[in-house]
């Protein structure tokens, strides 16, 4: 995919910054940004991991319904996208959110609190 070669813009790589820091909130906020400025294909690579991090922040809140719906839309959004984009291991990204959520789905709403939540992975990703 063509979108997949060039640079992540500044808000993009400031949003995987707080996703990795574990501050999903804040990760949404900027890659919103980044999404709003796109008008090409790889907006929706960003809007996939803003979903993610929002997968997680609903677990992190105990929201079973709304982090199970997140990530129905999240991954259809992620596999679109080759292993790698922009420097961002969106293969690995597809596959620990998967664990995760398969996790969590397994434990069902009355047991969330008992997730490893060393599940939560961050994204690997280069700044180059």
């Amino acid at each position: 995919m063509d979108d997949c070669h060039g640079p992540l813009p500044p808000h993009a790589k400031e949003g995987l910054h707080f996703f990795n820091a574990g501050k999903y909130f804040e990760c949404h906020e900027a890659l919103e940004l980044a999404w709003l400025a796109e008008t090409g294909p790889i907006r929706d690579l960003y809007r996939g991991i803003l979903q993610a991090a929002v997968v997680y922040l609903h677990m992190r809140h105990g929201n079973y319904i709304g982090a199970t719906r997140v990530y129905e839309r999240c991954i259809k959004l992620l596999n679109n996208w080759p292993e790698t984009c922009r420097g961002v291991n969106v293969g690995k990204l597809r596959a620990d959110l998967s664990h995760a959520a398969e996790a969590w789905k397994r434990l069902g709403p009355t047991k969330v609190n008992e997730i490893d939540w060393s599940l939560l992975k961050p994204v690997e990703w280069s700044e180059e």
